[in-house]
């Protein structure tokens, strides 16, 4: 399968548009992407923000993630706000990519540069507090920097051993897929980074949500 390039020279449309638009591609379909969902200058202040975070470090993430740096936020629907306090850069993100009906999310900056990769997995990012919970009900991806030089980096998507996408990152896109979906990041070969913003959500149960922090921060800054 060759990858896909998502571009889109439509004229404006509304954000509510475009989010409907997600949602229902990603019912029809295992993923749906659009571009150009921000202004250049969100993303720039996106990118500051996270590589001028205290809690960037080698990611927190498993071992399949390889040579990357990121840090995550855990946290319901109740504290939304003092995510957005506390990392006001990542609030347009929030505002527009959460679903009201999800009730917990893991959300994390995703920073590759040149020989990372991600190897395939499932996201279950909140079983370190619930040993049983199912994947998200979907996860959205914002491409907030891509390099120019960048070969590799694609988003490989597979259901039940067979491939069922592979998306070339583009800057300004806005992806959501499957939360089943199992998926890897193709080795990165660029001089420069590959930055995402990736935010697993999830629809809990209240007995399950009972086990999930209100908000917590996990960092390998804060381990030391």
């Amino acid at each position: 399968m060759e990858s896909e390039s998502i571009d889109s020279e439509e004229p404006f449309i509304t954000r509510e548009k475009i989010k409907e638009r997600l949602l229902k591609g990603i019912i029809k379909n295992y993923y749906h992407a659009e571009a150009n969902v921000f202004t250049p200058k969100y993303l720039k202040a996106l990118e500051a923000g996270i590589l001028n975070c205290r809690y960037l470090d080698i990611n927190n993430l498993n071992r399949d993630f390889v040579d990357t740096k990121g840090f995550s936020v855990v946290f319901k629907r109740n504290r939304l706000e003092q995510v957005k306090k506390q990392f006001p850069f990542f609030s347009q993100y929030l505002d527009f990519a959460l679903d009201p009906f999800c009730n917990a999310f893991y959300l994390n900056p995703l920073l590759l540069v040149d020989n990372s990769k991600v190897e395939p997995h499932i996201d279950r990012s909140l079983r370190s507090y619930l040993k049983t919970i199912e994947p998200p009900l979907f996860v959205s991806v914002l491409y907030a920097k891509v390099p120019e030089d960048l070969n590799g980096g694609e988003l490989v998507l597979v259901c039940n051993k067979k491939r069922v996408g592979e998306i070339k990152p583009k800057a300004n896109t806005l992806l959501f897929f499957q939360g089943h979906l199992t998926h890897s990041v193709n080795k990165v070969k660029s001089k420069g980074s590959r930055l995402s913003l990736v935010c697993e959500q999830y629809s809990l149960e209240e007995n399950e949500l009972d086990k999930i922090p209100e908000f917590l921060i996990e960092s390998r800054k804060l381990k030391y």
